[in-house]
């Protein structure tokens, strides 16, 4: 599925990485623990929160995501922008909840790490 694809499917707005738009990727994880993304998360190319935390750029650039979605109307900070755009990662952010949002993205096809979670 194509980022610009998930931008339209969550209705969200593009806050950075408009030349990234055409990435293809190919599973999504959704959490506000980022030591849960760190611990179980693995090849993943879209990460879903409401965390508001310039760690969740950090975490999203060591696992090579290339996609931060915001759920729940949380707008990150103009330093988390920043940083977004200084590791190449599209930042949206959307109106709908977390559990919406996972639900439209399942059901159009990006699925989640195959793997099992233990924990």
């Amino acid at each position: 599925m194509k980022i610009c694809e998930i931008q339209k499917l969550l209705n969200a707005t593009l806050l950075c990485g408009e030349e990234a738009l055409e990435h293809d990727v190919f599973s999504a994880c959704c959490s506000d623990m980022m030591s849960d993304v760190l611990a179980y998360v693995k090849d993943q190319g879209v990460l879903i929160t409401g965390l508001i935390n310039p760690q969740v750029i950090r975490t999203a650039s060591m696992m090579d995501m290339v996609c931060v979605v915001f759920v729940r109307s949380k707008a990150p900070t103009e330093e988390m922008i920043e940083l977004a755009e200084a590791c190449g990662i599209v930042l949206m952010k959307s109106d709908m909840r977390a559990y919406e949002a996972c639900g439209h993205l399942y059901t159009s096809g990006l699925r989640g790490n195959a793997g099992k979670i233990h924990g």
